[in-house]
């Protein structure tokens, strides 16, 4: 699945999506297991697209857990629910995990947020990829672009930005050349997949099984 700009053309107020739903394709594991696929090797994880890697933590922590999710995955909303915060203030803001969200849409409707997130600049990046997964059941719908933009308005990015990002081939490019990279090279087949110093994980995931594989990094 190659997803072009032309997928993402905007018609009658609302964004085209193919098939029969904006969830296709979409597949998840039941719980946390290491890929069949030889683990590739964490120099590899850690080049960067071309838009460049979104991370939190620091650079010199001892653990690094990278994220392939798609905006409209269920699953990977709850972990961002449910998981995420207590990662982040246990371990990523205490200089333990450096954490990198790449995006793998699994559809164009979340090809286009991705974009959006990306078009909001890097203060902004985090902060409205979290509140696309809060408000995930609000622009999952038939017609999302209004939703889209109220959403994107409340974090500060004008309509003519955000028109202008959803036509913006270069973002759409790069957001497609990772997502064909981890399938092709990581064996990133669903989401969310994470990858835990190299070792990969698919479907959702509880703190702590994260913890469980965090914690021989970390020094006593």
């Amino acid at each position: 699945m190659n997803i072009t700009r032309r997928e993402l053309a905007l018609s009658t107020g609302a964004i085209a999506l193919t098939g029969a739903g904006v969830l296709i394709g979409f597949s998840v594991a039941d719980g946390p297991r290491p890929a069949l696929a030889q683990n590739p090797s964490l120099a590899e994880l850690m080049q960067p697209g071309p838009l460049g890697d979104m991370v939190l933590g620091s650079d010199s922590a001892p653990c690094t857990i990278i994220e392939y999710a798609s905006m409209t995955c269920p699953h990977c909303a709850h972990f961002h629910e449910a998981v995420y915060p207590e990662l982040k203030r246990k371990y990523i803001d205490t200089g333990k995990v450096r954490f990198i969200f790449r995006e793998f849409p699994l559809d164009q409707l979340a090809a286009a947020a991705s974009m959006l997130a990306r078009c909001g600049g890097k203060e902004r990046y985090f902060p409205l990829v979290e509140t696309l997964f809060e408000k995930q059941r609000d622009w999952v719908v038939q017609r999302p672009l209004a939703p889209l933009q109220t959403i994107s308005k409340q974090a500060g990015i004008s309509e003519q930005t955000f028109n202008e990002c959803l036509k913006n081939q270069q973002v759409l490019d790069g957001i497609e050349e990772v997502r064909q990279r981890a399938s092709k090279q990581f064996n990133v087949q669903s989401t969310p997949t994470f990858f835990i110093n190299g070792k990969q994980f698919r479907g959702t995931v509880t703190l702590a099984e994260m913890e469980k594989e965090i914690a021989p990094y970390l020094k006593d």
